[in-house]
């Protein structure tokens, strides 16, 4: 009898502890999160810009620290042809990174030439019970954010009044017709965010949420509040929150201003050029543009910091949740300061950037499951020249025929960072590989040195075990 009994106790300790270690395993793959940092136009050239100025050439960022490091390949195609056209926008690379396919340039999770809706993460996340998060710098009716939940054939269709003849800087830009409500379309950018399921929406962009609707007298703000979200439009506002709020989160009327510009908003400027020079350029003589000082900007004062709205999205994602959650973190203006030819805005904006994964890294820590990716969605027209030319010794005057900013840094040195892809009012985007940093569960998940940047979706669903 005491050997049964023992047999019999023995069974139920035995059942006992696999169902306890199934009920755990199953609690602790259940909970897995990804967090995605996106530093919009964040290249080598702009990290190594910022490194320069914030920490010293012989410095490091967190991002130089982090133990995963890749290239992602950039891929876009024609809108007609379909051939490969070598230079991006955001829309059609965060399309890649939020859905995993390759598309035309302007298209928001949205398939070039058949313009049909692609699945984004944030929505098969939602479907899978996990929470999701987008938060920008941006408007998060912009191309970045807009193509993690929305869907439409143009980034400029942000608000009901802009879906037919769109007119940007004086020049008509085409329609989203197709995506019209009443045309069996999803309607604007900031209808489709209002109602989507998404937990946590952080940025700027309030203006598009005050239009009225398509077929409807009632706003997107409106529209968000139906749906459960509560509205704030000011940090203060976020004191008064309840935890397990979903937030929709306005803090300005189109994007968030910048921590750092130069000195008397200056940009990068054209070389002056003598008289004698303007005849002929063996002659005469090229003055460059005097160095300048980075400073903050007055109007950032108020603005939530990157750091802060990027914390306040996770402690709302992660109250009362065990299931997981995936977070969207982007530092939009890297690129927008760049297409301004403001370097000091830029430096400022991966500044934010490196402090919002700070922010991602002390959560992981906490969460060992949670997957941590920084990238890029294309590289931009900074470039590091030299202050003085190599060639400066022959007797003839030689300088950047582009635009020149040169910025003194704490190394007492003067950092010169040049703009030359245009002749426009604005600089342009460029082609090259963008940089992939990843925390040690990238590291565990063995994911490649070279990848395309769609392969950057694929590896996020797998890891979330969305496929």
């Amino acid at each position: 009898m005491a050997v049964c009994r023992n047999f019999y106790l023995g069974f139920n300790l035995a059942v006992t502890m696999a169902i306890w270690l199934l009920v755990n395993h199953s609690l602790a793959e259940s909970s897995k999160s990804v967090i995605l940092v996106i530093g919009d136009g964040m290249d080598d050239h702009q990290v190594t810009i910022a490194r320069n100025y914030l920490v010293g050439s012989r410095g490091k960022l967190l991002l130089d620290k982090m133990p995963f490091r890749a290239v992602a390949q950039v891929l876009t195609v024609d809108e007609i042809s379909g051939r490969p056209i070598y230079v991006a926008d955001s829309a059609n690379t965060a399309t890649a990174l939020a859905t995993g396919q390759i598309t035309s340039r302007g298209r928001i999770a949205t398939s070039a030439g058949k313009d049909e809706d692609l699945p984004t993460i944030v929505e098969l996340a939602n479907a899978k019970g996990y929470r999701t998060g987008i938060v920008t710098t941006s408007s998060i009716t912009d191309a970045t954010p807009a193509s993690f939940a929305t869907h439409v054939s143009s980034r400029y269709c942000e608000s009901p009044a802009a879906m037919i003849d769109i007119v940007k800087y004086g020049i008509n830009l085409g329609s989203c017709v197709n995506d019209l409500k009443i045309n069996g379309g999803l309607g604007s950018i900031s209808e489709q965010l209002a109602k989507s399921n998404t937990h946590i929406l952080l940025g700027g962009g309030r203006q598009y949420f005050t239009v009225t609707s398509e077929m409807s007298q009632k706003t997107s703000l409106q529209q968000a509040l139906e749906s459960g979200f509560t509205v704030i439009h000011s940090w203060e506002e976020s004191n008064q929150l309840y935890p397990s709020d979903r937030v929709l989160g306005l803090f300005s009327e189109e994007h968030l201003p910048v921590k750092l510009r130069g000195e008397q908003d200056r940009s990068a400027e054209l070389p002056k050029k003598s008289f004698l020079n303007h005849i002929n350029n063996y002659f005469g003589e090229v003055t460059l543009p005097a160095p300048m000082t980075c400073v903050k900007n007055s109007n950032f004062l108020n603005t939530p910091t990157l750091k802060e709205i990027s914390q306040l999205a996770i402690k709302q994602l992660t109250y009362d949740n065990h299931k997981g959650f995936f977070l969207m973190i982007e530092s939009a203006s890297i690129d927008k300061q760049s297409h301004e030819r403001k370097p000091c805005g830029s430096i400022g904006e991966l500044a934010q950037l490196i402090d919002a994964v700070a922010v991602a890294l002390n959560y992981a820590e906490e969460n060992p499951d949670t997957l941590i990716l920084v990238t890029s969605d294309h590289t931009h027209a900074a470039q590091i020249v030299p202050d003085k030319s190599l060639f400066s010794e022959y007797p003839v005057p030689v300088y950047t025929p582009g635009r020149l900013a040169r910025i003194y840094t704490k190394e007492g040195g003067i950092l010169a960072i040049n703009y030359a892809t245009s002749n426009f009012e604005a600089e342009e985007h460029t082609g090259a590989n963008v940089p992939v940093f990843g925390n040690k569960v990238a590291v565990s998940e063995d994911l490649p040195t070279y990848m395309q940047q769609s392969d950057i979706f694929k590896f996020m669903a797998r890891y979330l075990e969305l496929n």
